[in-house]
């Protein structure tokens, strides 16, 4: 089995579980205690505080160990807003945070705050410029990950850390994935991070706060980790997490190693367009995290899909609202307008051999042309509009506006100025309304529009990005009695 999602969760580096075994003798006292057992304890975690703030470049005293990345990110919002309450209660944000910091936005927001969101280009992108212009005089705090965790794309963190300096304004880094990369750059005030992003166990995360940053702890105060998470820590796990990191920023080959996942990754974004029809790479091709690529398979089922990979041997992930459990779509792949329906995330973990990914590269237009098989989609289709009949399940429920005569009817062929088709997409999810379009698109003429009648928000993202992809003019949405209406009109 190939395990191609170490964004979500790195496997047990082999040093972390040394470490781990090894600690679960040594650390499992109080370190509060000034007994032997204690104060072994105590040299244990201060000896991992020192190996995590050399890693991400801080001071030991500015280090705080969190039950996990979720909570240090939550601590770290919390206290430093809290912290500034007097200069203002303005918080900013990127539109493609992770949701652990959309969370701690919601509830600043609902407490009397107030947030903006900061918008991206189509490859995931803040611009510097932007995030300057929406300093102002009443901001607490600017939140920017150091790189996507959906897509890859690697964030502006020094440009924005220099402008929040000059500003007096604290900046606080998600670098969960990029830490096990390298150390984040730039002026921050607040880093957080995660240890089973990096092959460390769960259940540890990194909480930093640089000196001069001001900062009050939220919620019951606790004498351990200063205030600042609560709770007994869990010394084994820490320790863990520290061997892990330590463990990467000494091997001398791991910028080799994270070269060689590029290359790999660059012939993934080469390649999977070449081999699979109607596939959009989506993040910025330079400016990314080296292990990581994303796209999306128009006309495919993203849950569908990730489970004919597994079974051909591929564990990747996928930002689809069909296999998040929602019916909204990635908030990620949204703020960027790419395309959502059949996304696909591949992570490669450290180690990965180039035949794994040769292998992927071989199964994966087999597995996309399978599912688009179960789905209706002629293969002859898949180049421009699916113009060919349907099995009936799938077929569009096309009707021409102001009952004008029936798609495909003589009269409807004859009438070039005919009223264009409604879709009835009502009750269908991800990817059928899309299907639906590109089956009825071939059935207006050139100028003619086609409108989606759809009550899945997917649709909102997705038919914008059909008509990208597919050169064809979006037109626009307008209410409808049971969802919306997403007009597209004919180009070509």
């Amino acid at each position: 089995m190939a395990y191609f999602d170490t964004a979500s969760a790195a496997p047990l580096h082999p040093v972390a579980r040394e470490a781990l075994l090894a600690a679960l003798d040594e650390g499992w006292a109080d370190p509060a205690r000034l007994y032997r057992e204690g104060r072994r304890a105590r040299m244990l975690l201060d000896a991992a505080r020192e190996t995590a703030a050399e890693a991400v470049g801080c001071r030991p005293d500015e280090v705080v160990f969190t039950p996990s990345g979720t909570q240090a990110v939550h601590a770290g919002v919390s206290g430093a807003l809290a912290g500034r309450r007097r200069a203002g209660r303005r918080l900013l944000h990127s539109a493609v945070e992770h949701s652990s910091v959309l969370h701690a936005a919601e509830a600043h927001e609902a407490a009397g705050g107030s947030r903006v969101e900061l918008a991206v280009d189509r490859s995931g992108r803040v611009a510097a410029d932007d995030v300057a212009a929406a300093l102002a005089p009443d901001t607490a705090l600017v939140c920017l990950q150091s790189a996507n965790h959906e897509v890859g794309t690697e964030q502006p963190v020094e440009e924005v850390a220099a402008l929040c300096r000059e500003a007096a304004v604290p900046l606080l880094v998600d670098a969960a994935q990029s830490v096990p990369w390298g150390p984040v750059p730039g002026a921050w005030s607040l880093l957080t991070a995660s240890a089973h992003k990096w092959g460390g166990p769960p259940g540890v995360g990194l909480l930093a706060v640089r000196k001069g940053t001001r900062f009050a702890p939220q919620g019951p105060r606790d004498e351990r980790e200063s205030g600042r998470s609560a709770g007994f820590e869990n010394i084994p796990a820490v320790v863990a997490a520290a061997a892990a990191l330590r463990a990467l920023r000494a091997d001398p080959g791991t910028g080799a190693e994270a070269e060689r996942l590029r290359r790999l990754v660059d012939r993934i974004r080469a390649r999977v367009p070449e081999l699979v029809p109607d596939v959009e790479v989506v993040g910025d091709p330079v400016r990314r995290l080296p292990h990581l690529v994303t796209f999306s398979c128009l006309y495919v089922d993203g849950e569908a899909l990730l489970h004919e990979l597994d079974r051909a041997g591929f564990s990747v992930s996928s930002g689809s609202s069909c296999t998040s459990g929602t019916l909204t779509p990635s908030h990620v792949l949204r703020a960027m307008g790419v395309l959502s329906e059949g996304n696909v995330r591949v992570s490669l973990p450290y180690g990965t051999a180039e035949a794994e990914v040769d292998r992927f590269l071989e199964v994966l237009p087999r597995v996309v042309h399978s599912v688009r098989e179960r789905l209706g989609v002629p293969a002859s289709g898949a180049g421009g509009a699916v113009a060919d009949a349907a099995p009936q399940d799938t077929r569009a429920a096309a009707r021409p506006e102001a009952a004008a005569p029936a798609a495909g009817s003589a009269e409807a062929s004859e009438t070039a100025e005919a009223p264009g088709l409604v879709v009835d997409s009502l009750g269908k999810r991800c990817p059928i309304p899309v299907i639906e379009l590109a089956k009825a698109i071939g059935e207006v003429p050139v100028g003619g529009t086609v409108t989606v009648l759809s009550d899945d928000e997917a649709a909102r993202q997705d038919i914008p990005a059909w008509c990208a992809m597919r050169d064809q003019e979006y037109a626009g949405e307008r209410a409808a009695e049971r969802g919306a209406a997403y007009v597209v009109r004919r180009r070509a």
